[in-house]
């Protein structure tokens, strides 16, 4: 790293910290599509450092919603130090976890502690402000349906966007149209659970203690069947969590079927982000229900 990136960081975890560090190594971080992402060694302490340039309130969302989740106390969460700029680069500074060799029972831990997390609930479907899922805005207006919430919110919002792109075509808005007048009789009703908002296989890991954590969460308050659609989407994820969860918090019979519906979302947002290559697998789920 240049002299310039030191003095850079050097700021960032004196402004995050309240304490001078001396940095000893920095090493870049991958896996990420929005953000640079830094490991960095100091004197004193180990911090995961990420920044950008180009989003006004990505990282200040991103730590409100990791203070929600580890406020729970239900499942690893990384601390998370501040948020802030210098000059034209945002960052925010989490605590580095060291990878570790899952524990026995992992899955059977991450099953649990999902489950204890989702029975932490509001009584509206939504968050107090909006956020981001990847880099895309997520509209999270309070509602108290969540079927309303979650067409509203969640499928017309990535779709409009879609359309104005141009990556999706008339027949595809009809589809989705007749869609919307079967969800009712589709999804169960379920209280409006604390959700990761993001939970694919590349958001968790095998922290200290080879105990499970999360984090990149798109946080809000939602049908609990989303999060676990969404560790379905990529794989990833054992038997045994699921098994574990429904252990925990039991689930209405059908979800195995309705989880596609759910994925529509990620799905859409993908379409978005990566292009028309995902809509496949969404003609391929609304021919399933309509």
């Amino acid at each position: 790293m240049s002299g310039s990136e030191n003095l850079f960081l050097a700021a960032v975890l004196f402004q995050s910290t309240g304490t001078n560090h001396l940095i000893r190594e920095i090493r870049p971080i991958s896996g990420g599509d929005i953000n640079e992402a830094l490991k960095v060694t100091t004197d004193q302490h180990t911090y995961f450092v990420k920044w950008n340039t180009y989003s006004e309130n990505l990282f200040e969302r991103e730590l409100h919603g990791l203070s929600l989740l580890r406020e729970c106390g239900c499942v690893g969460v990384p601390q998370a130090y501040k948020h802030g700029q210098i000059g034209d680069r945002r960052y925010l500074v989490l605590e580095y976890l060291h990878p570790a060799p899952q524990k026995d029972h992992f899955w059977e831990s991450f099953g649990q502690a999902i489950a204890r997390l989702h029975q932490h609930t509001a009584d509206y479907y939504g968050l107090d402000h909006d956020n981001h899922i990847g880099r895309l805005p997520q509209k999270n207006q309070p509602t108290s349906d969540w079927i309303d919430f979650f067409i509203e919110n969640r499928l017309e919002v990535q779709i409009r966007l879609a359309h104005e792109k141009g990556l999706i075509t008339t027949d595809l808005l009809e589809s989705f149209e007749k869609l919307y007048g079967q969800l009712e009789s589709l999804i169960p009703t379920e209280p409006a659970s604390l959700l990761h908002g993001d939970l694919w296989g590349g958001n968790f890991m095998s922290g200290p203690g080879g105990e499970p954590y999360i984090y990149d969460p798109a946080v809000y308050y939602g049908h609990r069947e989303m999060d676990l659609a969404f560790t379905r989407l990529f794989g990833g994820f054992e038997p045994a969590f699921y098994e574990a969860y429904d252990q925990q918090y039991p689930l209405e019979p059908g979800f195995e079927e309705r989880a596609d519906l759910y994925n529509l979302y990620p799905m859409l947002v993908h379409v978005n982000l990566f292009g028309p290559s995902y809509l496949t697998g969404i003609r391929r789920t609304l021919k399933l229900f309509l």
